[in-house]
């Protein structure tokens, strides 16, 4: 993938708006798993595509820092080589003159390589400075996609747990709305309904129970009083006698 359509892509997914999109989705969670899937691979397709174009970068700063070097270096062998010129001139013999002629076209030859190496530095400038500046979008764009991808996680853990949440409510809801007390056919109220009907016969035996000791009790009076009206009758029997 070239780097233009990595950055526009970056550019793309660095603009999204997450909230509207989840507003859009069906299934929120589905789409945020989807989106950190896209931001990753995106992520990993814009690192190769930085790395390289940093690394094309480089390499052209590399060249152009040797041209404009050696256009210095052969501005020096030039001034070098007209100065010999002037010098062999002064000294005012033929031969000296005819090696001034050499000289002179020594440095004649260094400037016309510095005018080279100044063009090739020169035409190179432009290239440097736009892929210096893909370079630099392509790195704020990936800051950007890695927050977003933060900022993605985040979201989706928090939509998962929530979900979480809501299923644990609803699930503790239907079991409280299962069990009504009020229902006699639930199984609290059968069960109470057991217990009051044990609790009834145990007031009933108690009731039996207290009911037959009255009745021993009562025998008891009637045995006391048959017992008084023996007694008297004897004493009236006595009084007779005497």
């Amino acid at each position: 993938m070239s780097k233009q359509t990595i950055l526009g892509r970056v550019t793309q997914l660095a603009r999204a708006n997450i909230n509207a999109l989840l507003d859009q989705a069906e299934d929120p969670q589905k789409m945020l798993d989807q989106l950190i899937r896209d931001y990753t691979n995106n992520i990993a397709e814009a690192q190769e595509a930085v790395a390289t174009t940093i690394g094309n970068l480089r390499m052209l700063e590399a060249d152009h820092k040797e041209d404009v070097e050696a256009a210095a270096e052969w501005g020096g062998k030039a001034l070098a080589a007209s100065r010999k010129a002037d010098e062999l001139r002064a000294s005012g013999t033929a031969g000296d003159a005819e090696n001034a002629d050499k000289f002179d076209n020594l440095a004649k030859v260094a400037l016309g390589r510095q005018l080279r190496s100044e063009k090739e530095a020169k035409t190179a400038e432009p290239t440097i400075a736009a892929q210096t500046e893909v370079v630099d979008k392509l790195k704020s764009g990936l800051d950007s996609m890695r927050n977003k991808l933060t900022e993605l996680t985040a979201k989706r853990d928090e939509l998962v747990a929530r979900a979480k949440t809501a299923q644990a409510q609803n699930t503790m809801m239907d079991a409280v709305k299962n069990i009504d007390v009020m229902d006699p056919t639930s199984d609290i109220a059968r069960f109470e309904d057991k217990v009051r009907r044990e609790e009834a016969r145990a007031l009933g035996k108690q009731e039996l129970a207290a009911s037959s000791l009255d009745a021993q009790f009562e025998a008891l009076d009637d045995l006391d009083t048959s017992s008084e009206i023996d007694a008297r009758l004897a004493a009236l029997k006595s009084r007779k006698a005497a």
